[in-house]
Order: C-alpha cells, then structure tokens, then sequence
C-alpha cells in the first residue's frame, strides 16, 4: 500500500485530524487496532464542548481548546451533531470556595475566555432549582456545550471518508519504518504501508508507538472516570453543566444533561497501573454519589440505567504536547491529550495541517472538498407527517426495535450501510442508541444481532458485542 500520511488512532483526534487533512490534495490512512472508530477515551467522556476557561494560560491545550469551542456551532450544523449550548454554573457551597472564585475568573481571563460571570446565590438557585440551598455564590461559563460525542467522531470519519481517505479498522501498527532520518514505512497486522508521513494520534497508547521510533521520552498512564447516567425521567434534574470547585488533580465531578436528556453524573479520576482496566467500582461509585451530593443534594442515583468508565492518556511529564522532530522528518506526535481531547481534536485538525505546512510539507487545497455530512435520519424527532412519508418511502421505518428510544430498523439499516458502517452490537448502539434505554438493551438487543447477521450475511455467533472474540451468542437456543 502507498499513501501520502498514515493517522494511527480514529478516536476524536485522529477523525478530526483525518478530516482536516482531506481538505487537501495528499493521500490519507487512518489505522485503528479496534474494530470501530472512536478509539477509547473518546467515547466515554463526560461529552462536554469546554470552554478553556480553566485550562493553564498560555499552554498549547489553552490555545487549541479556546479555539476549537467557537468551531462547533458551525461544524455540528454542516456535519449534523447533536449539539447544545446549555452553559456551566460552577457554584460554591462553603465559604473556602467561595473564596476561590476571583481567582478562577482571573484564570478564565488570562485563557481569553472573557464571558464567565459571577451569580449571587439567588441567580444559581432560579437557575438550578435543585442546587445546594447552602450556596454562597458561583460562576457562569455560558459557552459551556453538551453535544453527541459518538456522533461526532462518525462524522467527521464519514466526511473525511467521503473525501477519499481511507480507514483501516482491527489494524494494529506493530512497527514503524526509517531511512536516512525520515520515515518510510508502517507495519500492521494488515500489511506494510509505504508512506511519508506518521501522525500518532494513539492516546493511551501514543507512547508505544512512539518508542517504535525512539521518540518516548514520556510515558502515559490510564486515569479511569467511572459515571452513572440516569433515566430520562429521573425525579432530580439540572438545566446545566454543574461543575465544582476544581482541583489540581480533577475538574471533579459533575452533573450534567446529555444531549439526549438523561443525567450524567461522575466522573472519577483514578490512575491505573494497566492500560484496560475499563471496569466500575464499588469505591468509585459510592465517591460520585458522595460527591455529587454535596452539590445537588437530592441527586437520585436509584434511577441510574448504566454505570460505565473511561480511561484518559494521562502523561508524564504532563501536558499536551505536539512535537517534530529535525532527526526523523515526517513524524509527528501527540501526546497528553486529555479530558479536552473530545473539544480540542477539531482545532488540532487546523493545527496540525498549518504546523505541516511550516515544516514544508506541499499541501494544495482540492476545488472539491465537500464539507457537509447527511446524518442518520432520527425517526423519533419526526413530525407525524414525516414519520408516516419516510414509513411509505420504506416501510423499514415503521418497524420499532428498540421501544426505550424508538429506534427503527430503517435507521438500523442506515447505520450498517452508511460509510465505515457498523459492524457490532456497540457500534449500532454509538450511532443510533439503540439498546441505550432503560432496559439497556435487553428488549432489542437480539433483534439487533439478528439484523446484523443478517445484513452482513454472517451466522448470528459471528456477531460481537465490541471487539474481536465479544461474541453475543454461542448456537441455538431452541
């Protein structure tokens, strides 16, 4: 295989990356050791477009996130992402943080995000209605965003695709090629790729990759944030990012609306001595609720549908870095992406692309660059009339499989068939939520096995929940 650059991780960074650089007349792959997009960290986060406003001054991360939160209100619009613009309140409950707020608005300041206001406790109590009643007083971040992370990177993978770069999915990197100071190839589990240049957009992982090249002068470790997220129609709810008082470790943990009306709550931070420990603890668990309390007292954790975590590339030293190198030309790395990877991949897209430029790669815009995406057609968010023209279009609409979040086969269908189509149980679920409800899958989950079997014209024991060996079912029932 010959290509222009290899972008090895299709999480949030590398899609974004991806995409950017399809803007331009060079050839492009994305490699991904998982079977899907969206790497890991990437698709479970806390799903908020941040603001930088608490970001260190004057780092690259500052840079790019203050950048990359304008961004969205026109990208989601072209590349059809559920986005929203809900604000944060960050309110102090005890004299002590109260204390802190001019010192996180002058913070805010010096990062150039200059619509953070003070509320008196009054405002945040007509603002959240379920707020502590002891609070003293907090800070509004307006700009603060919830938007579809899964989404997101499927869009941007979709567009970058249509584009012409291609993805190469359950494609492992397993060794990097040099000569004469300048990279030459990749090997993966799928054969070598001859190119000229390497982007690794690895996260967890980016260090592993980098010593293939002698270029890990740091290395990453896996923080865990563990979540709940709760029903719909849970008795206690927000209208806002509510954040808390951050630390140097954490920016703590919140409670948030999704995009799609469920509650979030957590997360935890917890460094791990392994790189897959994605599990849920009793410890973890039990801190969100006593956390998260003191915030919103009257938070109801029994309503929780689901409990997950995600594991955060947490550098050391750390900070977010992107570096060229004068002894190896055409590699470039990234590492420290974080808890702002998910706000910032759209800004490093632009980034990484002018960097290249300036280290004299030819980048020649094509007359073509086709810019926006067709979304999944979301049958729910349909009026009647719609819903009973698409139903006559293609009757597959009117065939309800997931009853907690009316999904229909059509939108099942579109979802296998589209560009970098699903292929798991997982993936179905990213892209159109099904088996996201209150029974989490336990009423359409068979049903989605069987379309996918069928679809991709596979025994139902060949489908898999998430990744190679995941299987759903092992024979016959009956």
């Amino acid at each position: 295989m010959q290509t222009d650059v290899v972008v090895i991780g299709a999480g949030a960074v590398g899609c974004a990356v991806a995409r950017e650089l399809s803007k331009y007349q060079i050839d492009v792959i994305v490699v991904e050791k998982n079977e899907d997009i969206g790497g890991l960290a990437s698709k479970s986060n806390s799903a908020i477009i941040h603001t930088g406003y608490d970001a260190s001054p004057g780092t690259l991360e500052s840079q790019l996130v203050v950048a990359a939160n304008p961004m969205y209100a026109k990208l989601t619009q072209e590349l059809e992402v559920p986005f929203k613009q809900v604000g944060a309140i960050l309110p102090a409950i005890t004299e002590e943080q109260f204390e802190k707020l001019p010192s996180i608005k002058a913070k805010a300041f010096q990062n150039r995000v200059y619509d953070i206001e003070y509320l008196t406790a009054q405002q945040i109590k007509e603002m959240e209605p379920n707020i502590n009643p002891d609070v003293k007083g907090g800070l509004h971040i307006p700009r603060e965003s919830i938007i579809d992370p899964f989404i997101l990177v499927q869009a941007l993978a979709e567009n970058a695709n249509e584009n012409g770069v291609e993805f190469m999915l359950n494609t492992k990197v397993t060794g990097i090629n040099t000569e004469n100071g300048k990279i030459k190839s990749v090997e993966t589990t799928n054969g070598t790729i001859n190119t000229k240049y390497v982007i690794n957009c690895a996260a967890l992982y980016c260090d592993e990759i980098a010593a293939m090249v002698g270029k890990a002068d740091y290395k990453v470790v896996a923080r865990r944030g563990q979540f709940y997220i709760l029903d719909k129609n849970t008795s206690c709810k927000v209208n806002h990012i509510v954040l808390p008082i951050p630390t140097k470790i954490t920016k703590g943990k919140l409670m948030c609306p999704t995009i799609h009306g469920n509650m979030l709550v957590g997360p935890t931070a917890e460094d791990l001595d392994n790189k897959i420990d994605a599990s849920v603890t009793t410890e973890g668990l039990a801190s969100i609720v006593t956390d998260v309390q003191r915030l919103i007292p009257n938070v109801n954790i029994r309503d929780t549908i689901t409990q997950y975590s995600g594991l955060r590339p947490n550098r050391n030293p750390e900070g977010l870095h992107v570096d060229y190198y004068d002894d190896l030309e055409g590699y470039i790395n990234l590492s420290g992406v974080r808890s702002t990877g998910l706000t910032l991949s759209v800004a490093m897209g632009v980034y990484i692309a002018e960097t290249m430029k300036e280290h004299g790669a030819d980048l020649v815009y094509k007359e073509n660059f086709k810019k926006t995406r067709k979304g999944i057609k979301i049958f729910h968010e349909m009026s009647k009339e719609e819903q009973e023209a698409i139903i006559k279009e293609n009757p597959k609409y009117g065939n309800i499989i997931c009853r907690c979040e009316t999904i229909t086969e059509g939108e099942i269908l579109d979802a296998i068939h589209r560009p970098i189509g699903a292929r798991s149980v997982d993936a179905i679920k990213r892209r159109v939520r099904a088996g996201m409800g209150r029974c989490q899958g336990g009423f359409c989950g068979p049903k989605v096995i069987e379309i996918l079997a069928r679809e991709l014209g596979v025994p139902a024991e060949e489908i898999t929940k998430n990744q190679p060996g995941s299987y759903m079912v092992t024979g016959n029932m009956r």
